[in-house]
């Protein structure tokens, strides 16, 4: 599938890099955060399981294990992880040079291995992560006269991000006289690009005026150019004290044209503030005559 047929069926696509220095040691620490905390876990289990048969080949091969079956790997496998677990049952010790000093190391690997899963795992669970849910769709509607680019953004969780900034890119191909295929970056302003403190529910507002890349454009002129929105959300998590992201992206299908956002936020009977959520996603057309751009 093509990007231009993926953003048509409203999958995302990947890019493939090519030429691309391979990853060092000292990048598996950043690789194994990265990963999902069910891989995370599978990698410690298995880094553990296989330094177990490791020494547990070691006292197949040495022996000198009492009460320990000679040249039996299951029974050294299990004194192996009781040696490195520190549980020492007692039923099974070493009583030679090779194999104490076998325990020695295996001690000694224990702790570092331990250490760094103890690392790992704190790391993952003090990481902060953001929980950003964007409209699934952007609109392109008149606002005070003014055709203006608009999305929803909202924060998941109870907590608030402090000090919420938003950038937003525009990413259109295009071809210059000298027939290279360029993918042209631009920068959209938006009304308000920073929240002093970003709860449930944020509306996003580019005007398009004279100034604004998307002045002339259309819905056939940005499926053409294989246009798409990204937006990136930077701001301060007021649980942790730390900075949280997230980005989304909307392609050329995923703009609706002379369509509004339903509102989310109205006022009770007694003078509170309803704020609907049940509308997040919701959206209306507008007059069909009306320009929007």
């Amino acid at each position: 599938m093509s990007k231009n047929e993926a953003r048509r069926a409203g999958a995302t696509y990947q890019i493939r890099v090519i030429g691309a220095g391979r990853p060092t040691w000292r990048d598996i620490y950043y690789v194994v955060l990265r990963l999902p905390w069910i891989l995370t876990l599978g990698a410690i289990a298995t880094a553990y399981l296989g330094a177990n048969a490791i020494f547990a080949l070691g006292y197949v091969w040495t022996g000198g294990v009492a009460n320990v079956t000679p040249g039996s790997f299951k029974e050294a496998f299990f004194f192996s992880v009781q040696t490195m677990g520190t549980i020492g049952y007692g039923a099974a010790f070493p009583r030679s040079d090779a194999a104490n000093g076998l325990v020695v190391a295996e001690s000694i690997a224990g702790l570092l291995l331990t250490a760094l899963a103890t690392g790992l795992v704190f790391a993952k669970f003090s990481r902060s992560t953001a929980r950003f849910v964007f409209t699934r769709e952007a609109v392109i509607g008149p606002m005070n006269g003014v055709p203006t680019l608009s999305f929803r953004l909202g924060n998941a969780r109870s907590n608030q991000i402090v000090n919420a900034e938003i950038h937003v890119t525009l990413i259109r191909t295009e071809r210059t006289v000298e027939g290279v295929t360029f993918y042209r970056m631009s920068s959209l302003p938006i009304a308000r690009d920073r929240a002093l403190t970003l709860t449930r529910s944020w509306t996003v507002l580019h005007p398009i005026d004279n100034d604004s890349p998307l002045k002339g454009e259309t819905p056939g002129t940005l499926a053409a150019k294989e246009a798409e929105l990204q937006i990136v959300v930077v701001g301060l998590d007021d649980t942790f004290r730390q900075q949280v992201h997230a980005s989304h992206q909307y392609f050329a299908h995923q703009i609706l044209w002379n369509h509004r956002h339903v509102d989310v936020l109205s006022e009770t009977e007694n003078g509170d503030l309803l704020l609907d959520l049940h509308k997040f996603h919701d959206v209306q057309p507008l007059d069909p005559g009306r320009p929007a751009a």
